[in-house]
């Protein structure tokens, strides 16, 4: 067919190899099975053409393999099968020395396998990276265990048996990444299960964090074993009527594996692997990158078997099918000694345990979900139908325990012996065997499944049982099936219990895997965890809780009746600053500068967060020695801003309390402020350097010097940058705020420490926003300085409302003013007021599209002043509705007439002398308060009392008008003969008026 795909496979050879040579001269164990697919190659194909080359040659590659002396035990990882094979071998074998395909580096963490329970994974990690690319950084490899899985039962053997050697012959995890790259690697296979019926993940959230238990790490594994000829997966899923390719390997590899012998189970592994080696694309750089495994492998192998004399009849070589397959010149004891093994980089590893699971295995290696939990279902009934006794290592957790073997004198011939037969030729002729259909088990899943949708949510019964029993059987039928798979059942639940409706977190199709095994979560126990792990285990141990368990525990901590508990309450703050959200959350108490609560309460995780903790002893011995190194790390990074350095510092006070670290990284503040040129950094700057400075000031004799030369050299860098950031498009309202905050509330410890307010006068002299938001915070920074006074910016904003082409651009205005109360907060009275007559007086085209705005820019931006607004507001508007209709609002007051005033001062009992003469008891407060302890002094006849006080200070009055607000000058003086109290109300009328009704309101 001209329009089919042509695959990438090797041409037909006129002329054998110099290794297939050697075998054909020797004489062919498989001679029978060669002729009979030349037969059938010439009978399909019509011809010899590549066809031929492939059937042949992996009749060469089998051949090849089983006479090599050094015994090659080919696997498929997390494969049960594999894993019944290999247990029976080695008992039956018993070698000195298995060599094992696995990182060589990863050799010192066998041993700790015994102090976890399984699933879990080894890993190498490098925090910090030479010789590779810094955007690599952190590198981390990961090689999950589980006890359904060949090299298990390998490393069991090997650990617990006297005499026996393991060695890992892989590549280290420094040439993972060294040979990553070389070049583009290949797509990874994407997840089974993606597409297709019934292909989608759990809905549980809880399933991802398990699923993501290895993280971002490159995953190696022990004999991955799946087509790379897309063609060819897609042509085995459609004809075996299956979903997906672990469905296919359980249902045509797994079954008839499960009981075979040992010979027929090596070479039919050796056929599989062949098939997709051979049919794999020949210059992908995956392939050449397991090229290069293979001669590492077999270069290490004869150095070892050099290095210690050993018979290579007495060894085991474990490793994937796929490079059992091999046809490099390297490839046996007699291989060529042609591949150089590179040095590793400078990178430092650091190596240790992590807890995984079967949903992180699935993910990482895009398998089924579900299909490990099937496979470890599938283990133990192997088990128990092959009466096979499967190695644990001595005191593994979670597992009985085993007496140590002697050793038993080989049962079976060696691999290479003549006597080994073919036993390949009448596998392939025999046709599949079907299981009897086993109801008590198909019954008991359907009551089972049923029982555990009914606990979910789902409105299941017996009628939902009956059909799922009875949908299992017809599924397999359909499919050439004589009994339900795991995978069939799973499909029949969904469709006879699963609605329209998940009802709970959990579907159908995760209730099935959950009951066929549950997704097991291993864990490392304590003897196995770094340092730093163990030290934080000890710490909180007076918490009394069983931290390794994984879900939520909650800790109640009163510090106030059990002091030692302050130590568990610093560790669980750092805990919380440096592990993932979740695992140490605090519900009851905080941790703030200058602040200690006295009782607290914590939802601890720490033990479904175990693979983060172990990751934190790579860092360091203890939680203080990984915090400062971040805290550094963070502060000396190339891109550093100066409001991340500056929460460098306040971390260091608040979880370390450190005063050399935080003098350390503020001096570093001061040198990334010095060379910004940007305000983008500004509101956090702002932010973080107040409450420092709050801190520093109620809890240390003096300020540090770093903060001082902060606040000066701050001032300077902003004064520069401010006529820039009001004209500036990029930066925003927010900043340039933010800016003029920092310089109005530094401006006291600046000019005490030399800066000169010129320079902040001249900078907002010198800028010109055309923006009418920035326009309003210039305005507002000009109050404050002086240059604008209150009446003049309300004249301002009046005449801005009334001129009807800025009317449509007064809500900016507005937004300006709102940011402005973080420099200014004094004006909070005007904002009031601008926002009141903005709400009077906007037309509605105006006023209702500006309303969101204004409630975002509150929300996001000036979050921390809305009560201020609020509190103003309530200060002058009524509190109660009845005084609604007759409130006038104070900007509308009218103001008192020259005649009015000139009667009141010369009447005897003039308005601020009644005010007085009313409330004595306040005139002495406010005396007291100004610091007048003279006392009363005599009034003259008809002269209210306290009126002489008023005319004896005038400075006090002075000082009241002041804080009044009362901005009017001095009014002409009363006549003569008049109260000496008229004098202060004909000087200062409205402070007066103010006083009397503030005390009034009392």
């Amino acid at each position: 067919m001209s329009g089919a795909p042509q695959s990438p496979v090797p041409a037909p050879r006129d002329t054998p190899t110099p290794r297939e040579a050697t075998v054909t001269e020797h004489g062919s164990t498989f001679a029978a099975l060669r002729g009979e697919l030349h037969e059938a190659a010439a009978a399909f194909a019509r011809g010899p053409d590549a066809l031929e080359g492939i059937l042949l040659g992996m009749v060469d590659d089998v051949d090849r393999a089983v006479r090599e002396p050094l015994e090659i035990f080919p696997v498929c990882h997390h494969s049960p099968a594999s894993a019944t094979a290999m247990a029976r071998r080695l008992r039956e074998k018993q070698p000195r020395v298995v060599y094992l395909e696995l990182c060589e580096d990863m050799a010192p963490l066998l041993t700790e396998l015994r102090n976890c329970r399984l699933p879990v994974a080894l890993q190498a990690f490098a925090g910090e990276v030479k010789d590779f690319p810094a955007e690599w950084a952190p590198l981390s490899v990961v090689a999950p265990i589980t006890e359904a899985s060949a090299e298990y039962q390998a490393i069991a053997y090997a650990l617990d048996t006297p005499g026996v050697e393991l060695v890992l012959v892989d590549r280290s995890s420094d040439h993972v990444f060294q040979w990553d790259a070389r070049g583009e690697s290949a797509p990874e296979p994407a997840a089974e299960g993606a597409a297709g019926p019934g292909g989608g993940k759990a809905a549980d959230p809880a399933d991802h964090e398990e699923a993501a238990l290895h993280g971002e790490a490159v995953g190696v594994e022990i004999g991955d074993l799946r087509p790379r000829f897309a063609e060819l997966e897609e042509h085995l899923l459609r004809h075996g009527r299956v979903r997906h390719w672990s469905e296919w390997w359980h249902q045509y590899v797994e079954l008839p594996l499960g009981d075979a012998d040992h010979d027929t189970y090596r070479q039919v592994m050796f056929l599989i692997g062949s098939l997709f080696r051979r049919l794999a694309p020949g210059e992908a750089a995956r392939t050449r990158v397991d090229e290069d495994r293979e001669r590492y492998m077999w270069t290490r192998m004869r150095e070892h078997l050099s290095a210690t004399g050993t018979d290579p009849a007495d060894c085991l070589y474990v490793c994937g099918a796929f490079h059992a397959a091999s046809r490099v010149e390297e490839f046996g004891i007699g291989g060529a000694d042609t591949f150089t093994i590179t040095p590793r980089s400078a990178t430092t590893w650091q190596y240790g345990l992590i807890p995984s699971s079967h949903a992180a295995i699935e993910a990482q290696f895009g398998l089924a979900s579900g299909s490990v939990s099937i496979a470890a279902t599938q283990w133990a009934k192997n088990l128990r139908r092959g009466k096979v006794k499967p190695y644990r290592l001595q005191g593994q957790a979670g597992t009985k325990k085993s007496r140590a073997q002697k050793p038993a004198a080989p049962a079976v011939p060696v691999a290479g012996d003549p006597v080994a037969d073919d036993r390949l030729t009448g596998f392939l002729r025999r046709p599949p065997v079907l299981d009897a259909l086993d109801e008590a088990e198909l019954l008991g899943w359907s009551v089972d499944i049923v029982r555990a949708a009914r606990r979910n949510g789902y409105l299941a019964s017996t009628a939902d049982a009956i059909a799922v029993f009875e949908t299992s059987i017809l599924l397999a039928g359909m499919r050439d099936r004589a009994k339900p798979t795991p995978y069939d059942f799973q499909d029949a639940a969904v469709t006879c219990i699963e609605k329209d409706v998940v009802p709970g977190r959990r579907d159908v199709r995760r209730l099935v895997e959950i009951m066929m095994g549950g997704d097991r979560i291993g864990q490392v126990g304590y003897d196995a965890l770094p340092p730093l792990a163990r030290d934080v285990h000890d710490r909180l141990a007076p918490l009394g809780l069983k931290l390794q368990q994984r879900g939520v525990q909650r800790a109640l901590l009163d510090m106030a009746s059990r002091p030692e508990l302050r130590a568990c309450s610093d560790v669980l703050w750092m805990l919380r600053r440096l592990l993932p959200q979740g695992a140490a959350r605090p519900i009851m108490g905080e941790r703030a500068l200058g602040e200690r609560s006295i009782q607290e309460s914590w939802d601890l995780s720490i033990g479904t967060h175990q693979r983060a903790l172990i990751e934190l002893g790579y860092e360091g011995v203890s939680i203080e020695q990984v915090l400062e190194q971040r805290l550094r790390r963070a502060a000396y990074a190339p891109r550093a801003t100066t409001a991340t350095v500056l929460a460098a510092v306040e971390d260091a006070t608040l979880y370390l309390g450190s005063r050399r670290l935080a003098d350390e990284l503020g001096t570093r503040a001061l040198e990334v402020l010095a060379s910004e040129r940007s305000v983008d950094g500004a509101p956090e700057v702002l932010r973080r350097v107040r409450r420092l400075l709050a801190y520093y000031r109620t809890s240390e004799p003096e300020l540090p010097a770093w903060i001082e030369s902060f606040a000066k050299t701050g001032y300077a860098h902003y004064c520069t940058l401010l006529p820039t950031a009001f004209s500036d498009e990029d930066a925003t309202v927010g900043q340039v705020a933010a800016m003029l905050g920092f310089l109005f509330s530094m401006e006291g410890l600046a000019l005490s420490l030399g800066c000169d307010r010129a320079q902040l006068e001249l900078a907002v002299a010198q800028s010109h926003p055309q923006d009418p938001s920035r326009t309003a915070l210039l305005w507002a920074a000009q109050v404050q300085l002086g240059t604008l006074t209150r009446g003049e910016l309300r004249e301002r904003c009046a005449a801005l409302l009334a001129n009807p082409l800025v009317v449509p651009a007064y809500p900016r205005y507005l937004s300006g003013f709102v940011h402005a109360l973080e420099p200014v907060p004094g004006l909070a009275d005007v904002v009031v007021e601008a926002v009141s007559n903005a709400f009077g007086r906007l037309p509605d085209a105006v006023l209702l599209p500006w309303l969101p705005t204004l409630i975002t820019t509150l929300r996001n931006d000036a979050a921390d002043l809305a009560p201020l607004l609020i509190r103003e507001a309530g200060r002058i508007f009524p509190g109660r509705l009845a005084e609604l209709d007759a409130w006038v609002p104070p900007w509308r007051a009218p103001a008192l007439p020259p005649a009015r005033r000139e009667r009141t001062t010369a009447t005897a009992a003039p308005g601020g002398a009644a005010l007085l003469a009313a409330h004595p008891d306040a005139c002495d407060a406010v005396a007291a308060l100004l610091g007048c302890t003279e006392g009363w002094a005599p009034a003259a006849e008809g002269t209210p009392r306290g009126v002489p006080l008023l005319t004896a200070h005038p400075a006090a009055c002075d000082a009241v008008a002041a804080l009044l607000g009362c901005t009017d000058g001095w009014a002409s003086a009363p006549a003569p003969g008049g109260p000496a109290g008229a004098a202060l109300t004909a000087r200062h009328p409205e402070s007066a008026t103010a006083l009397e009704s503030l005390l009034a309101g009392t």
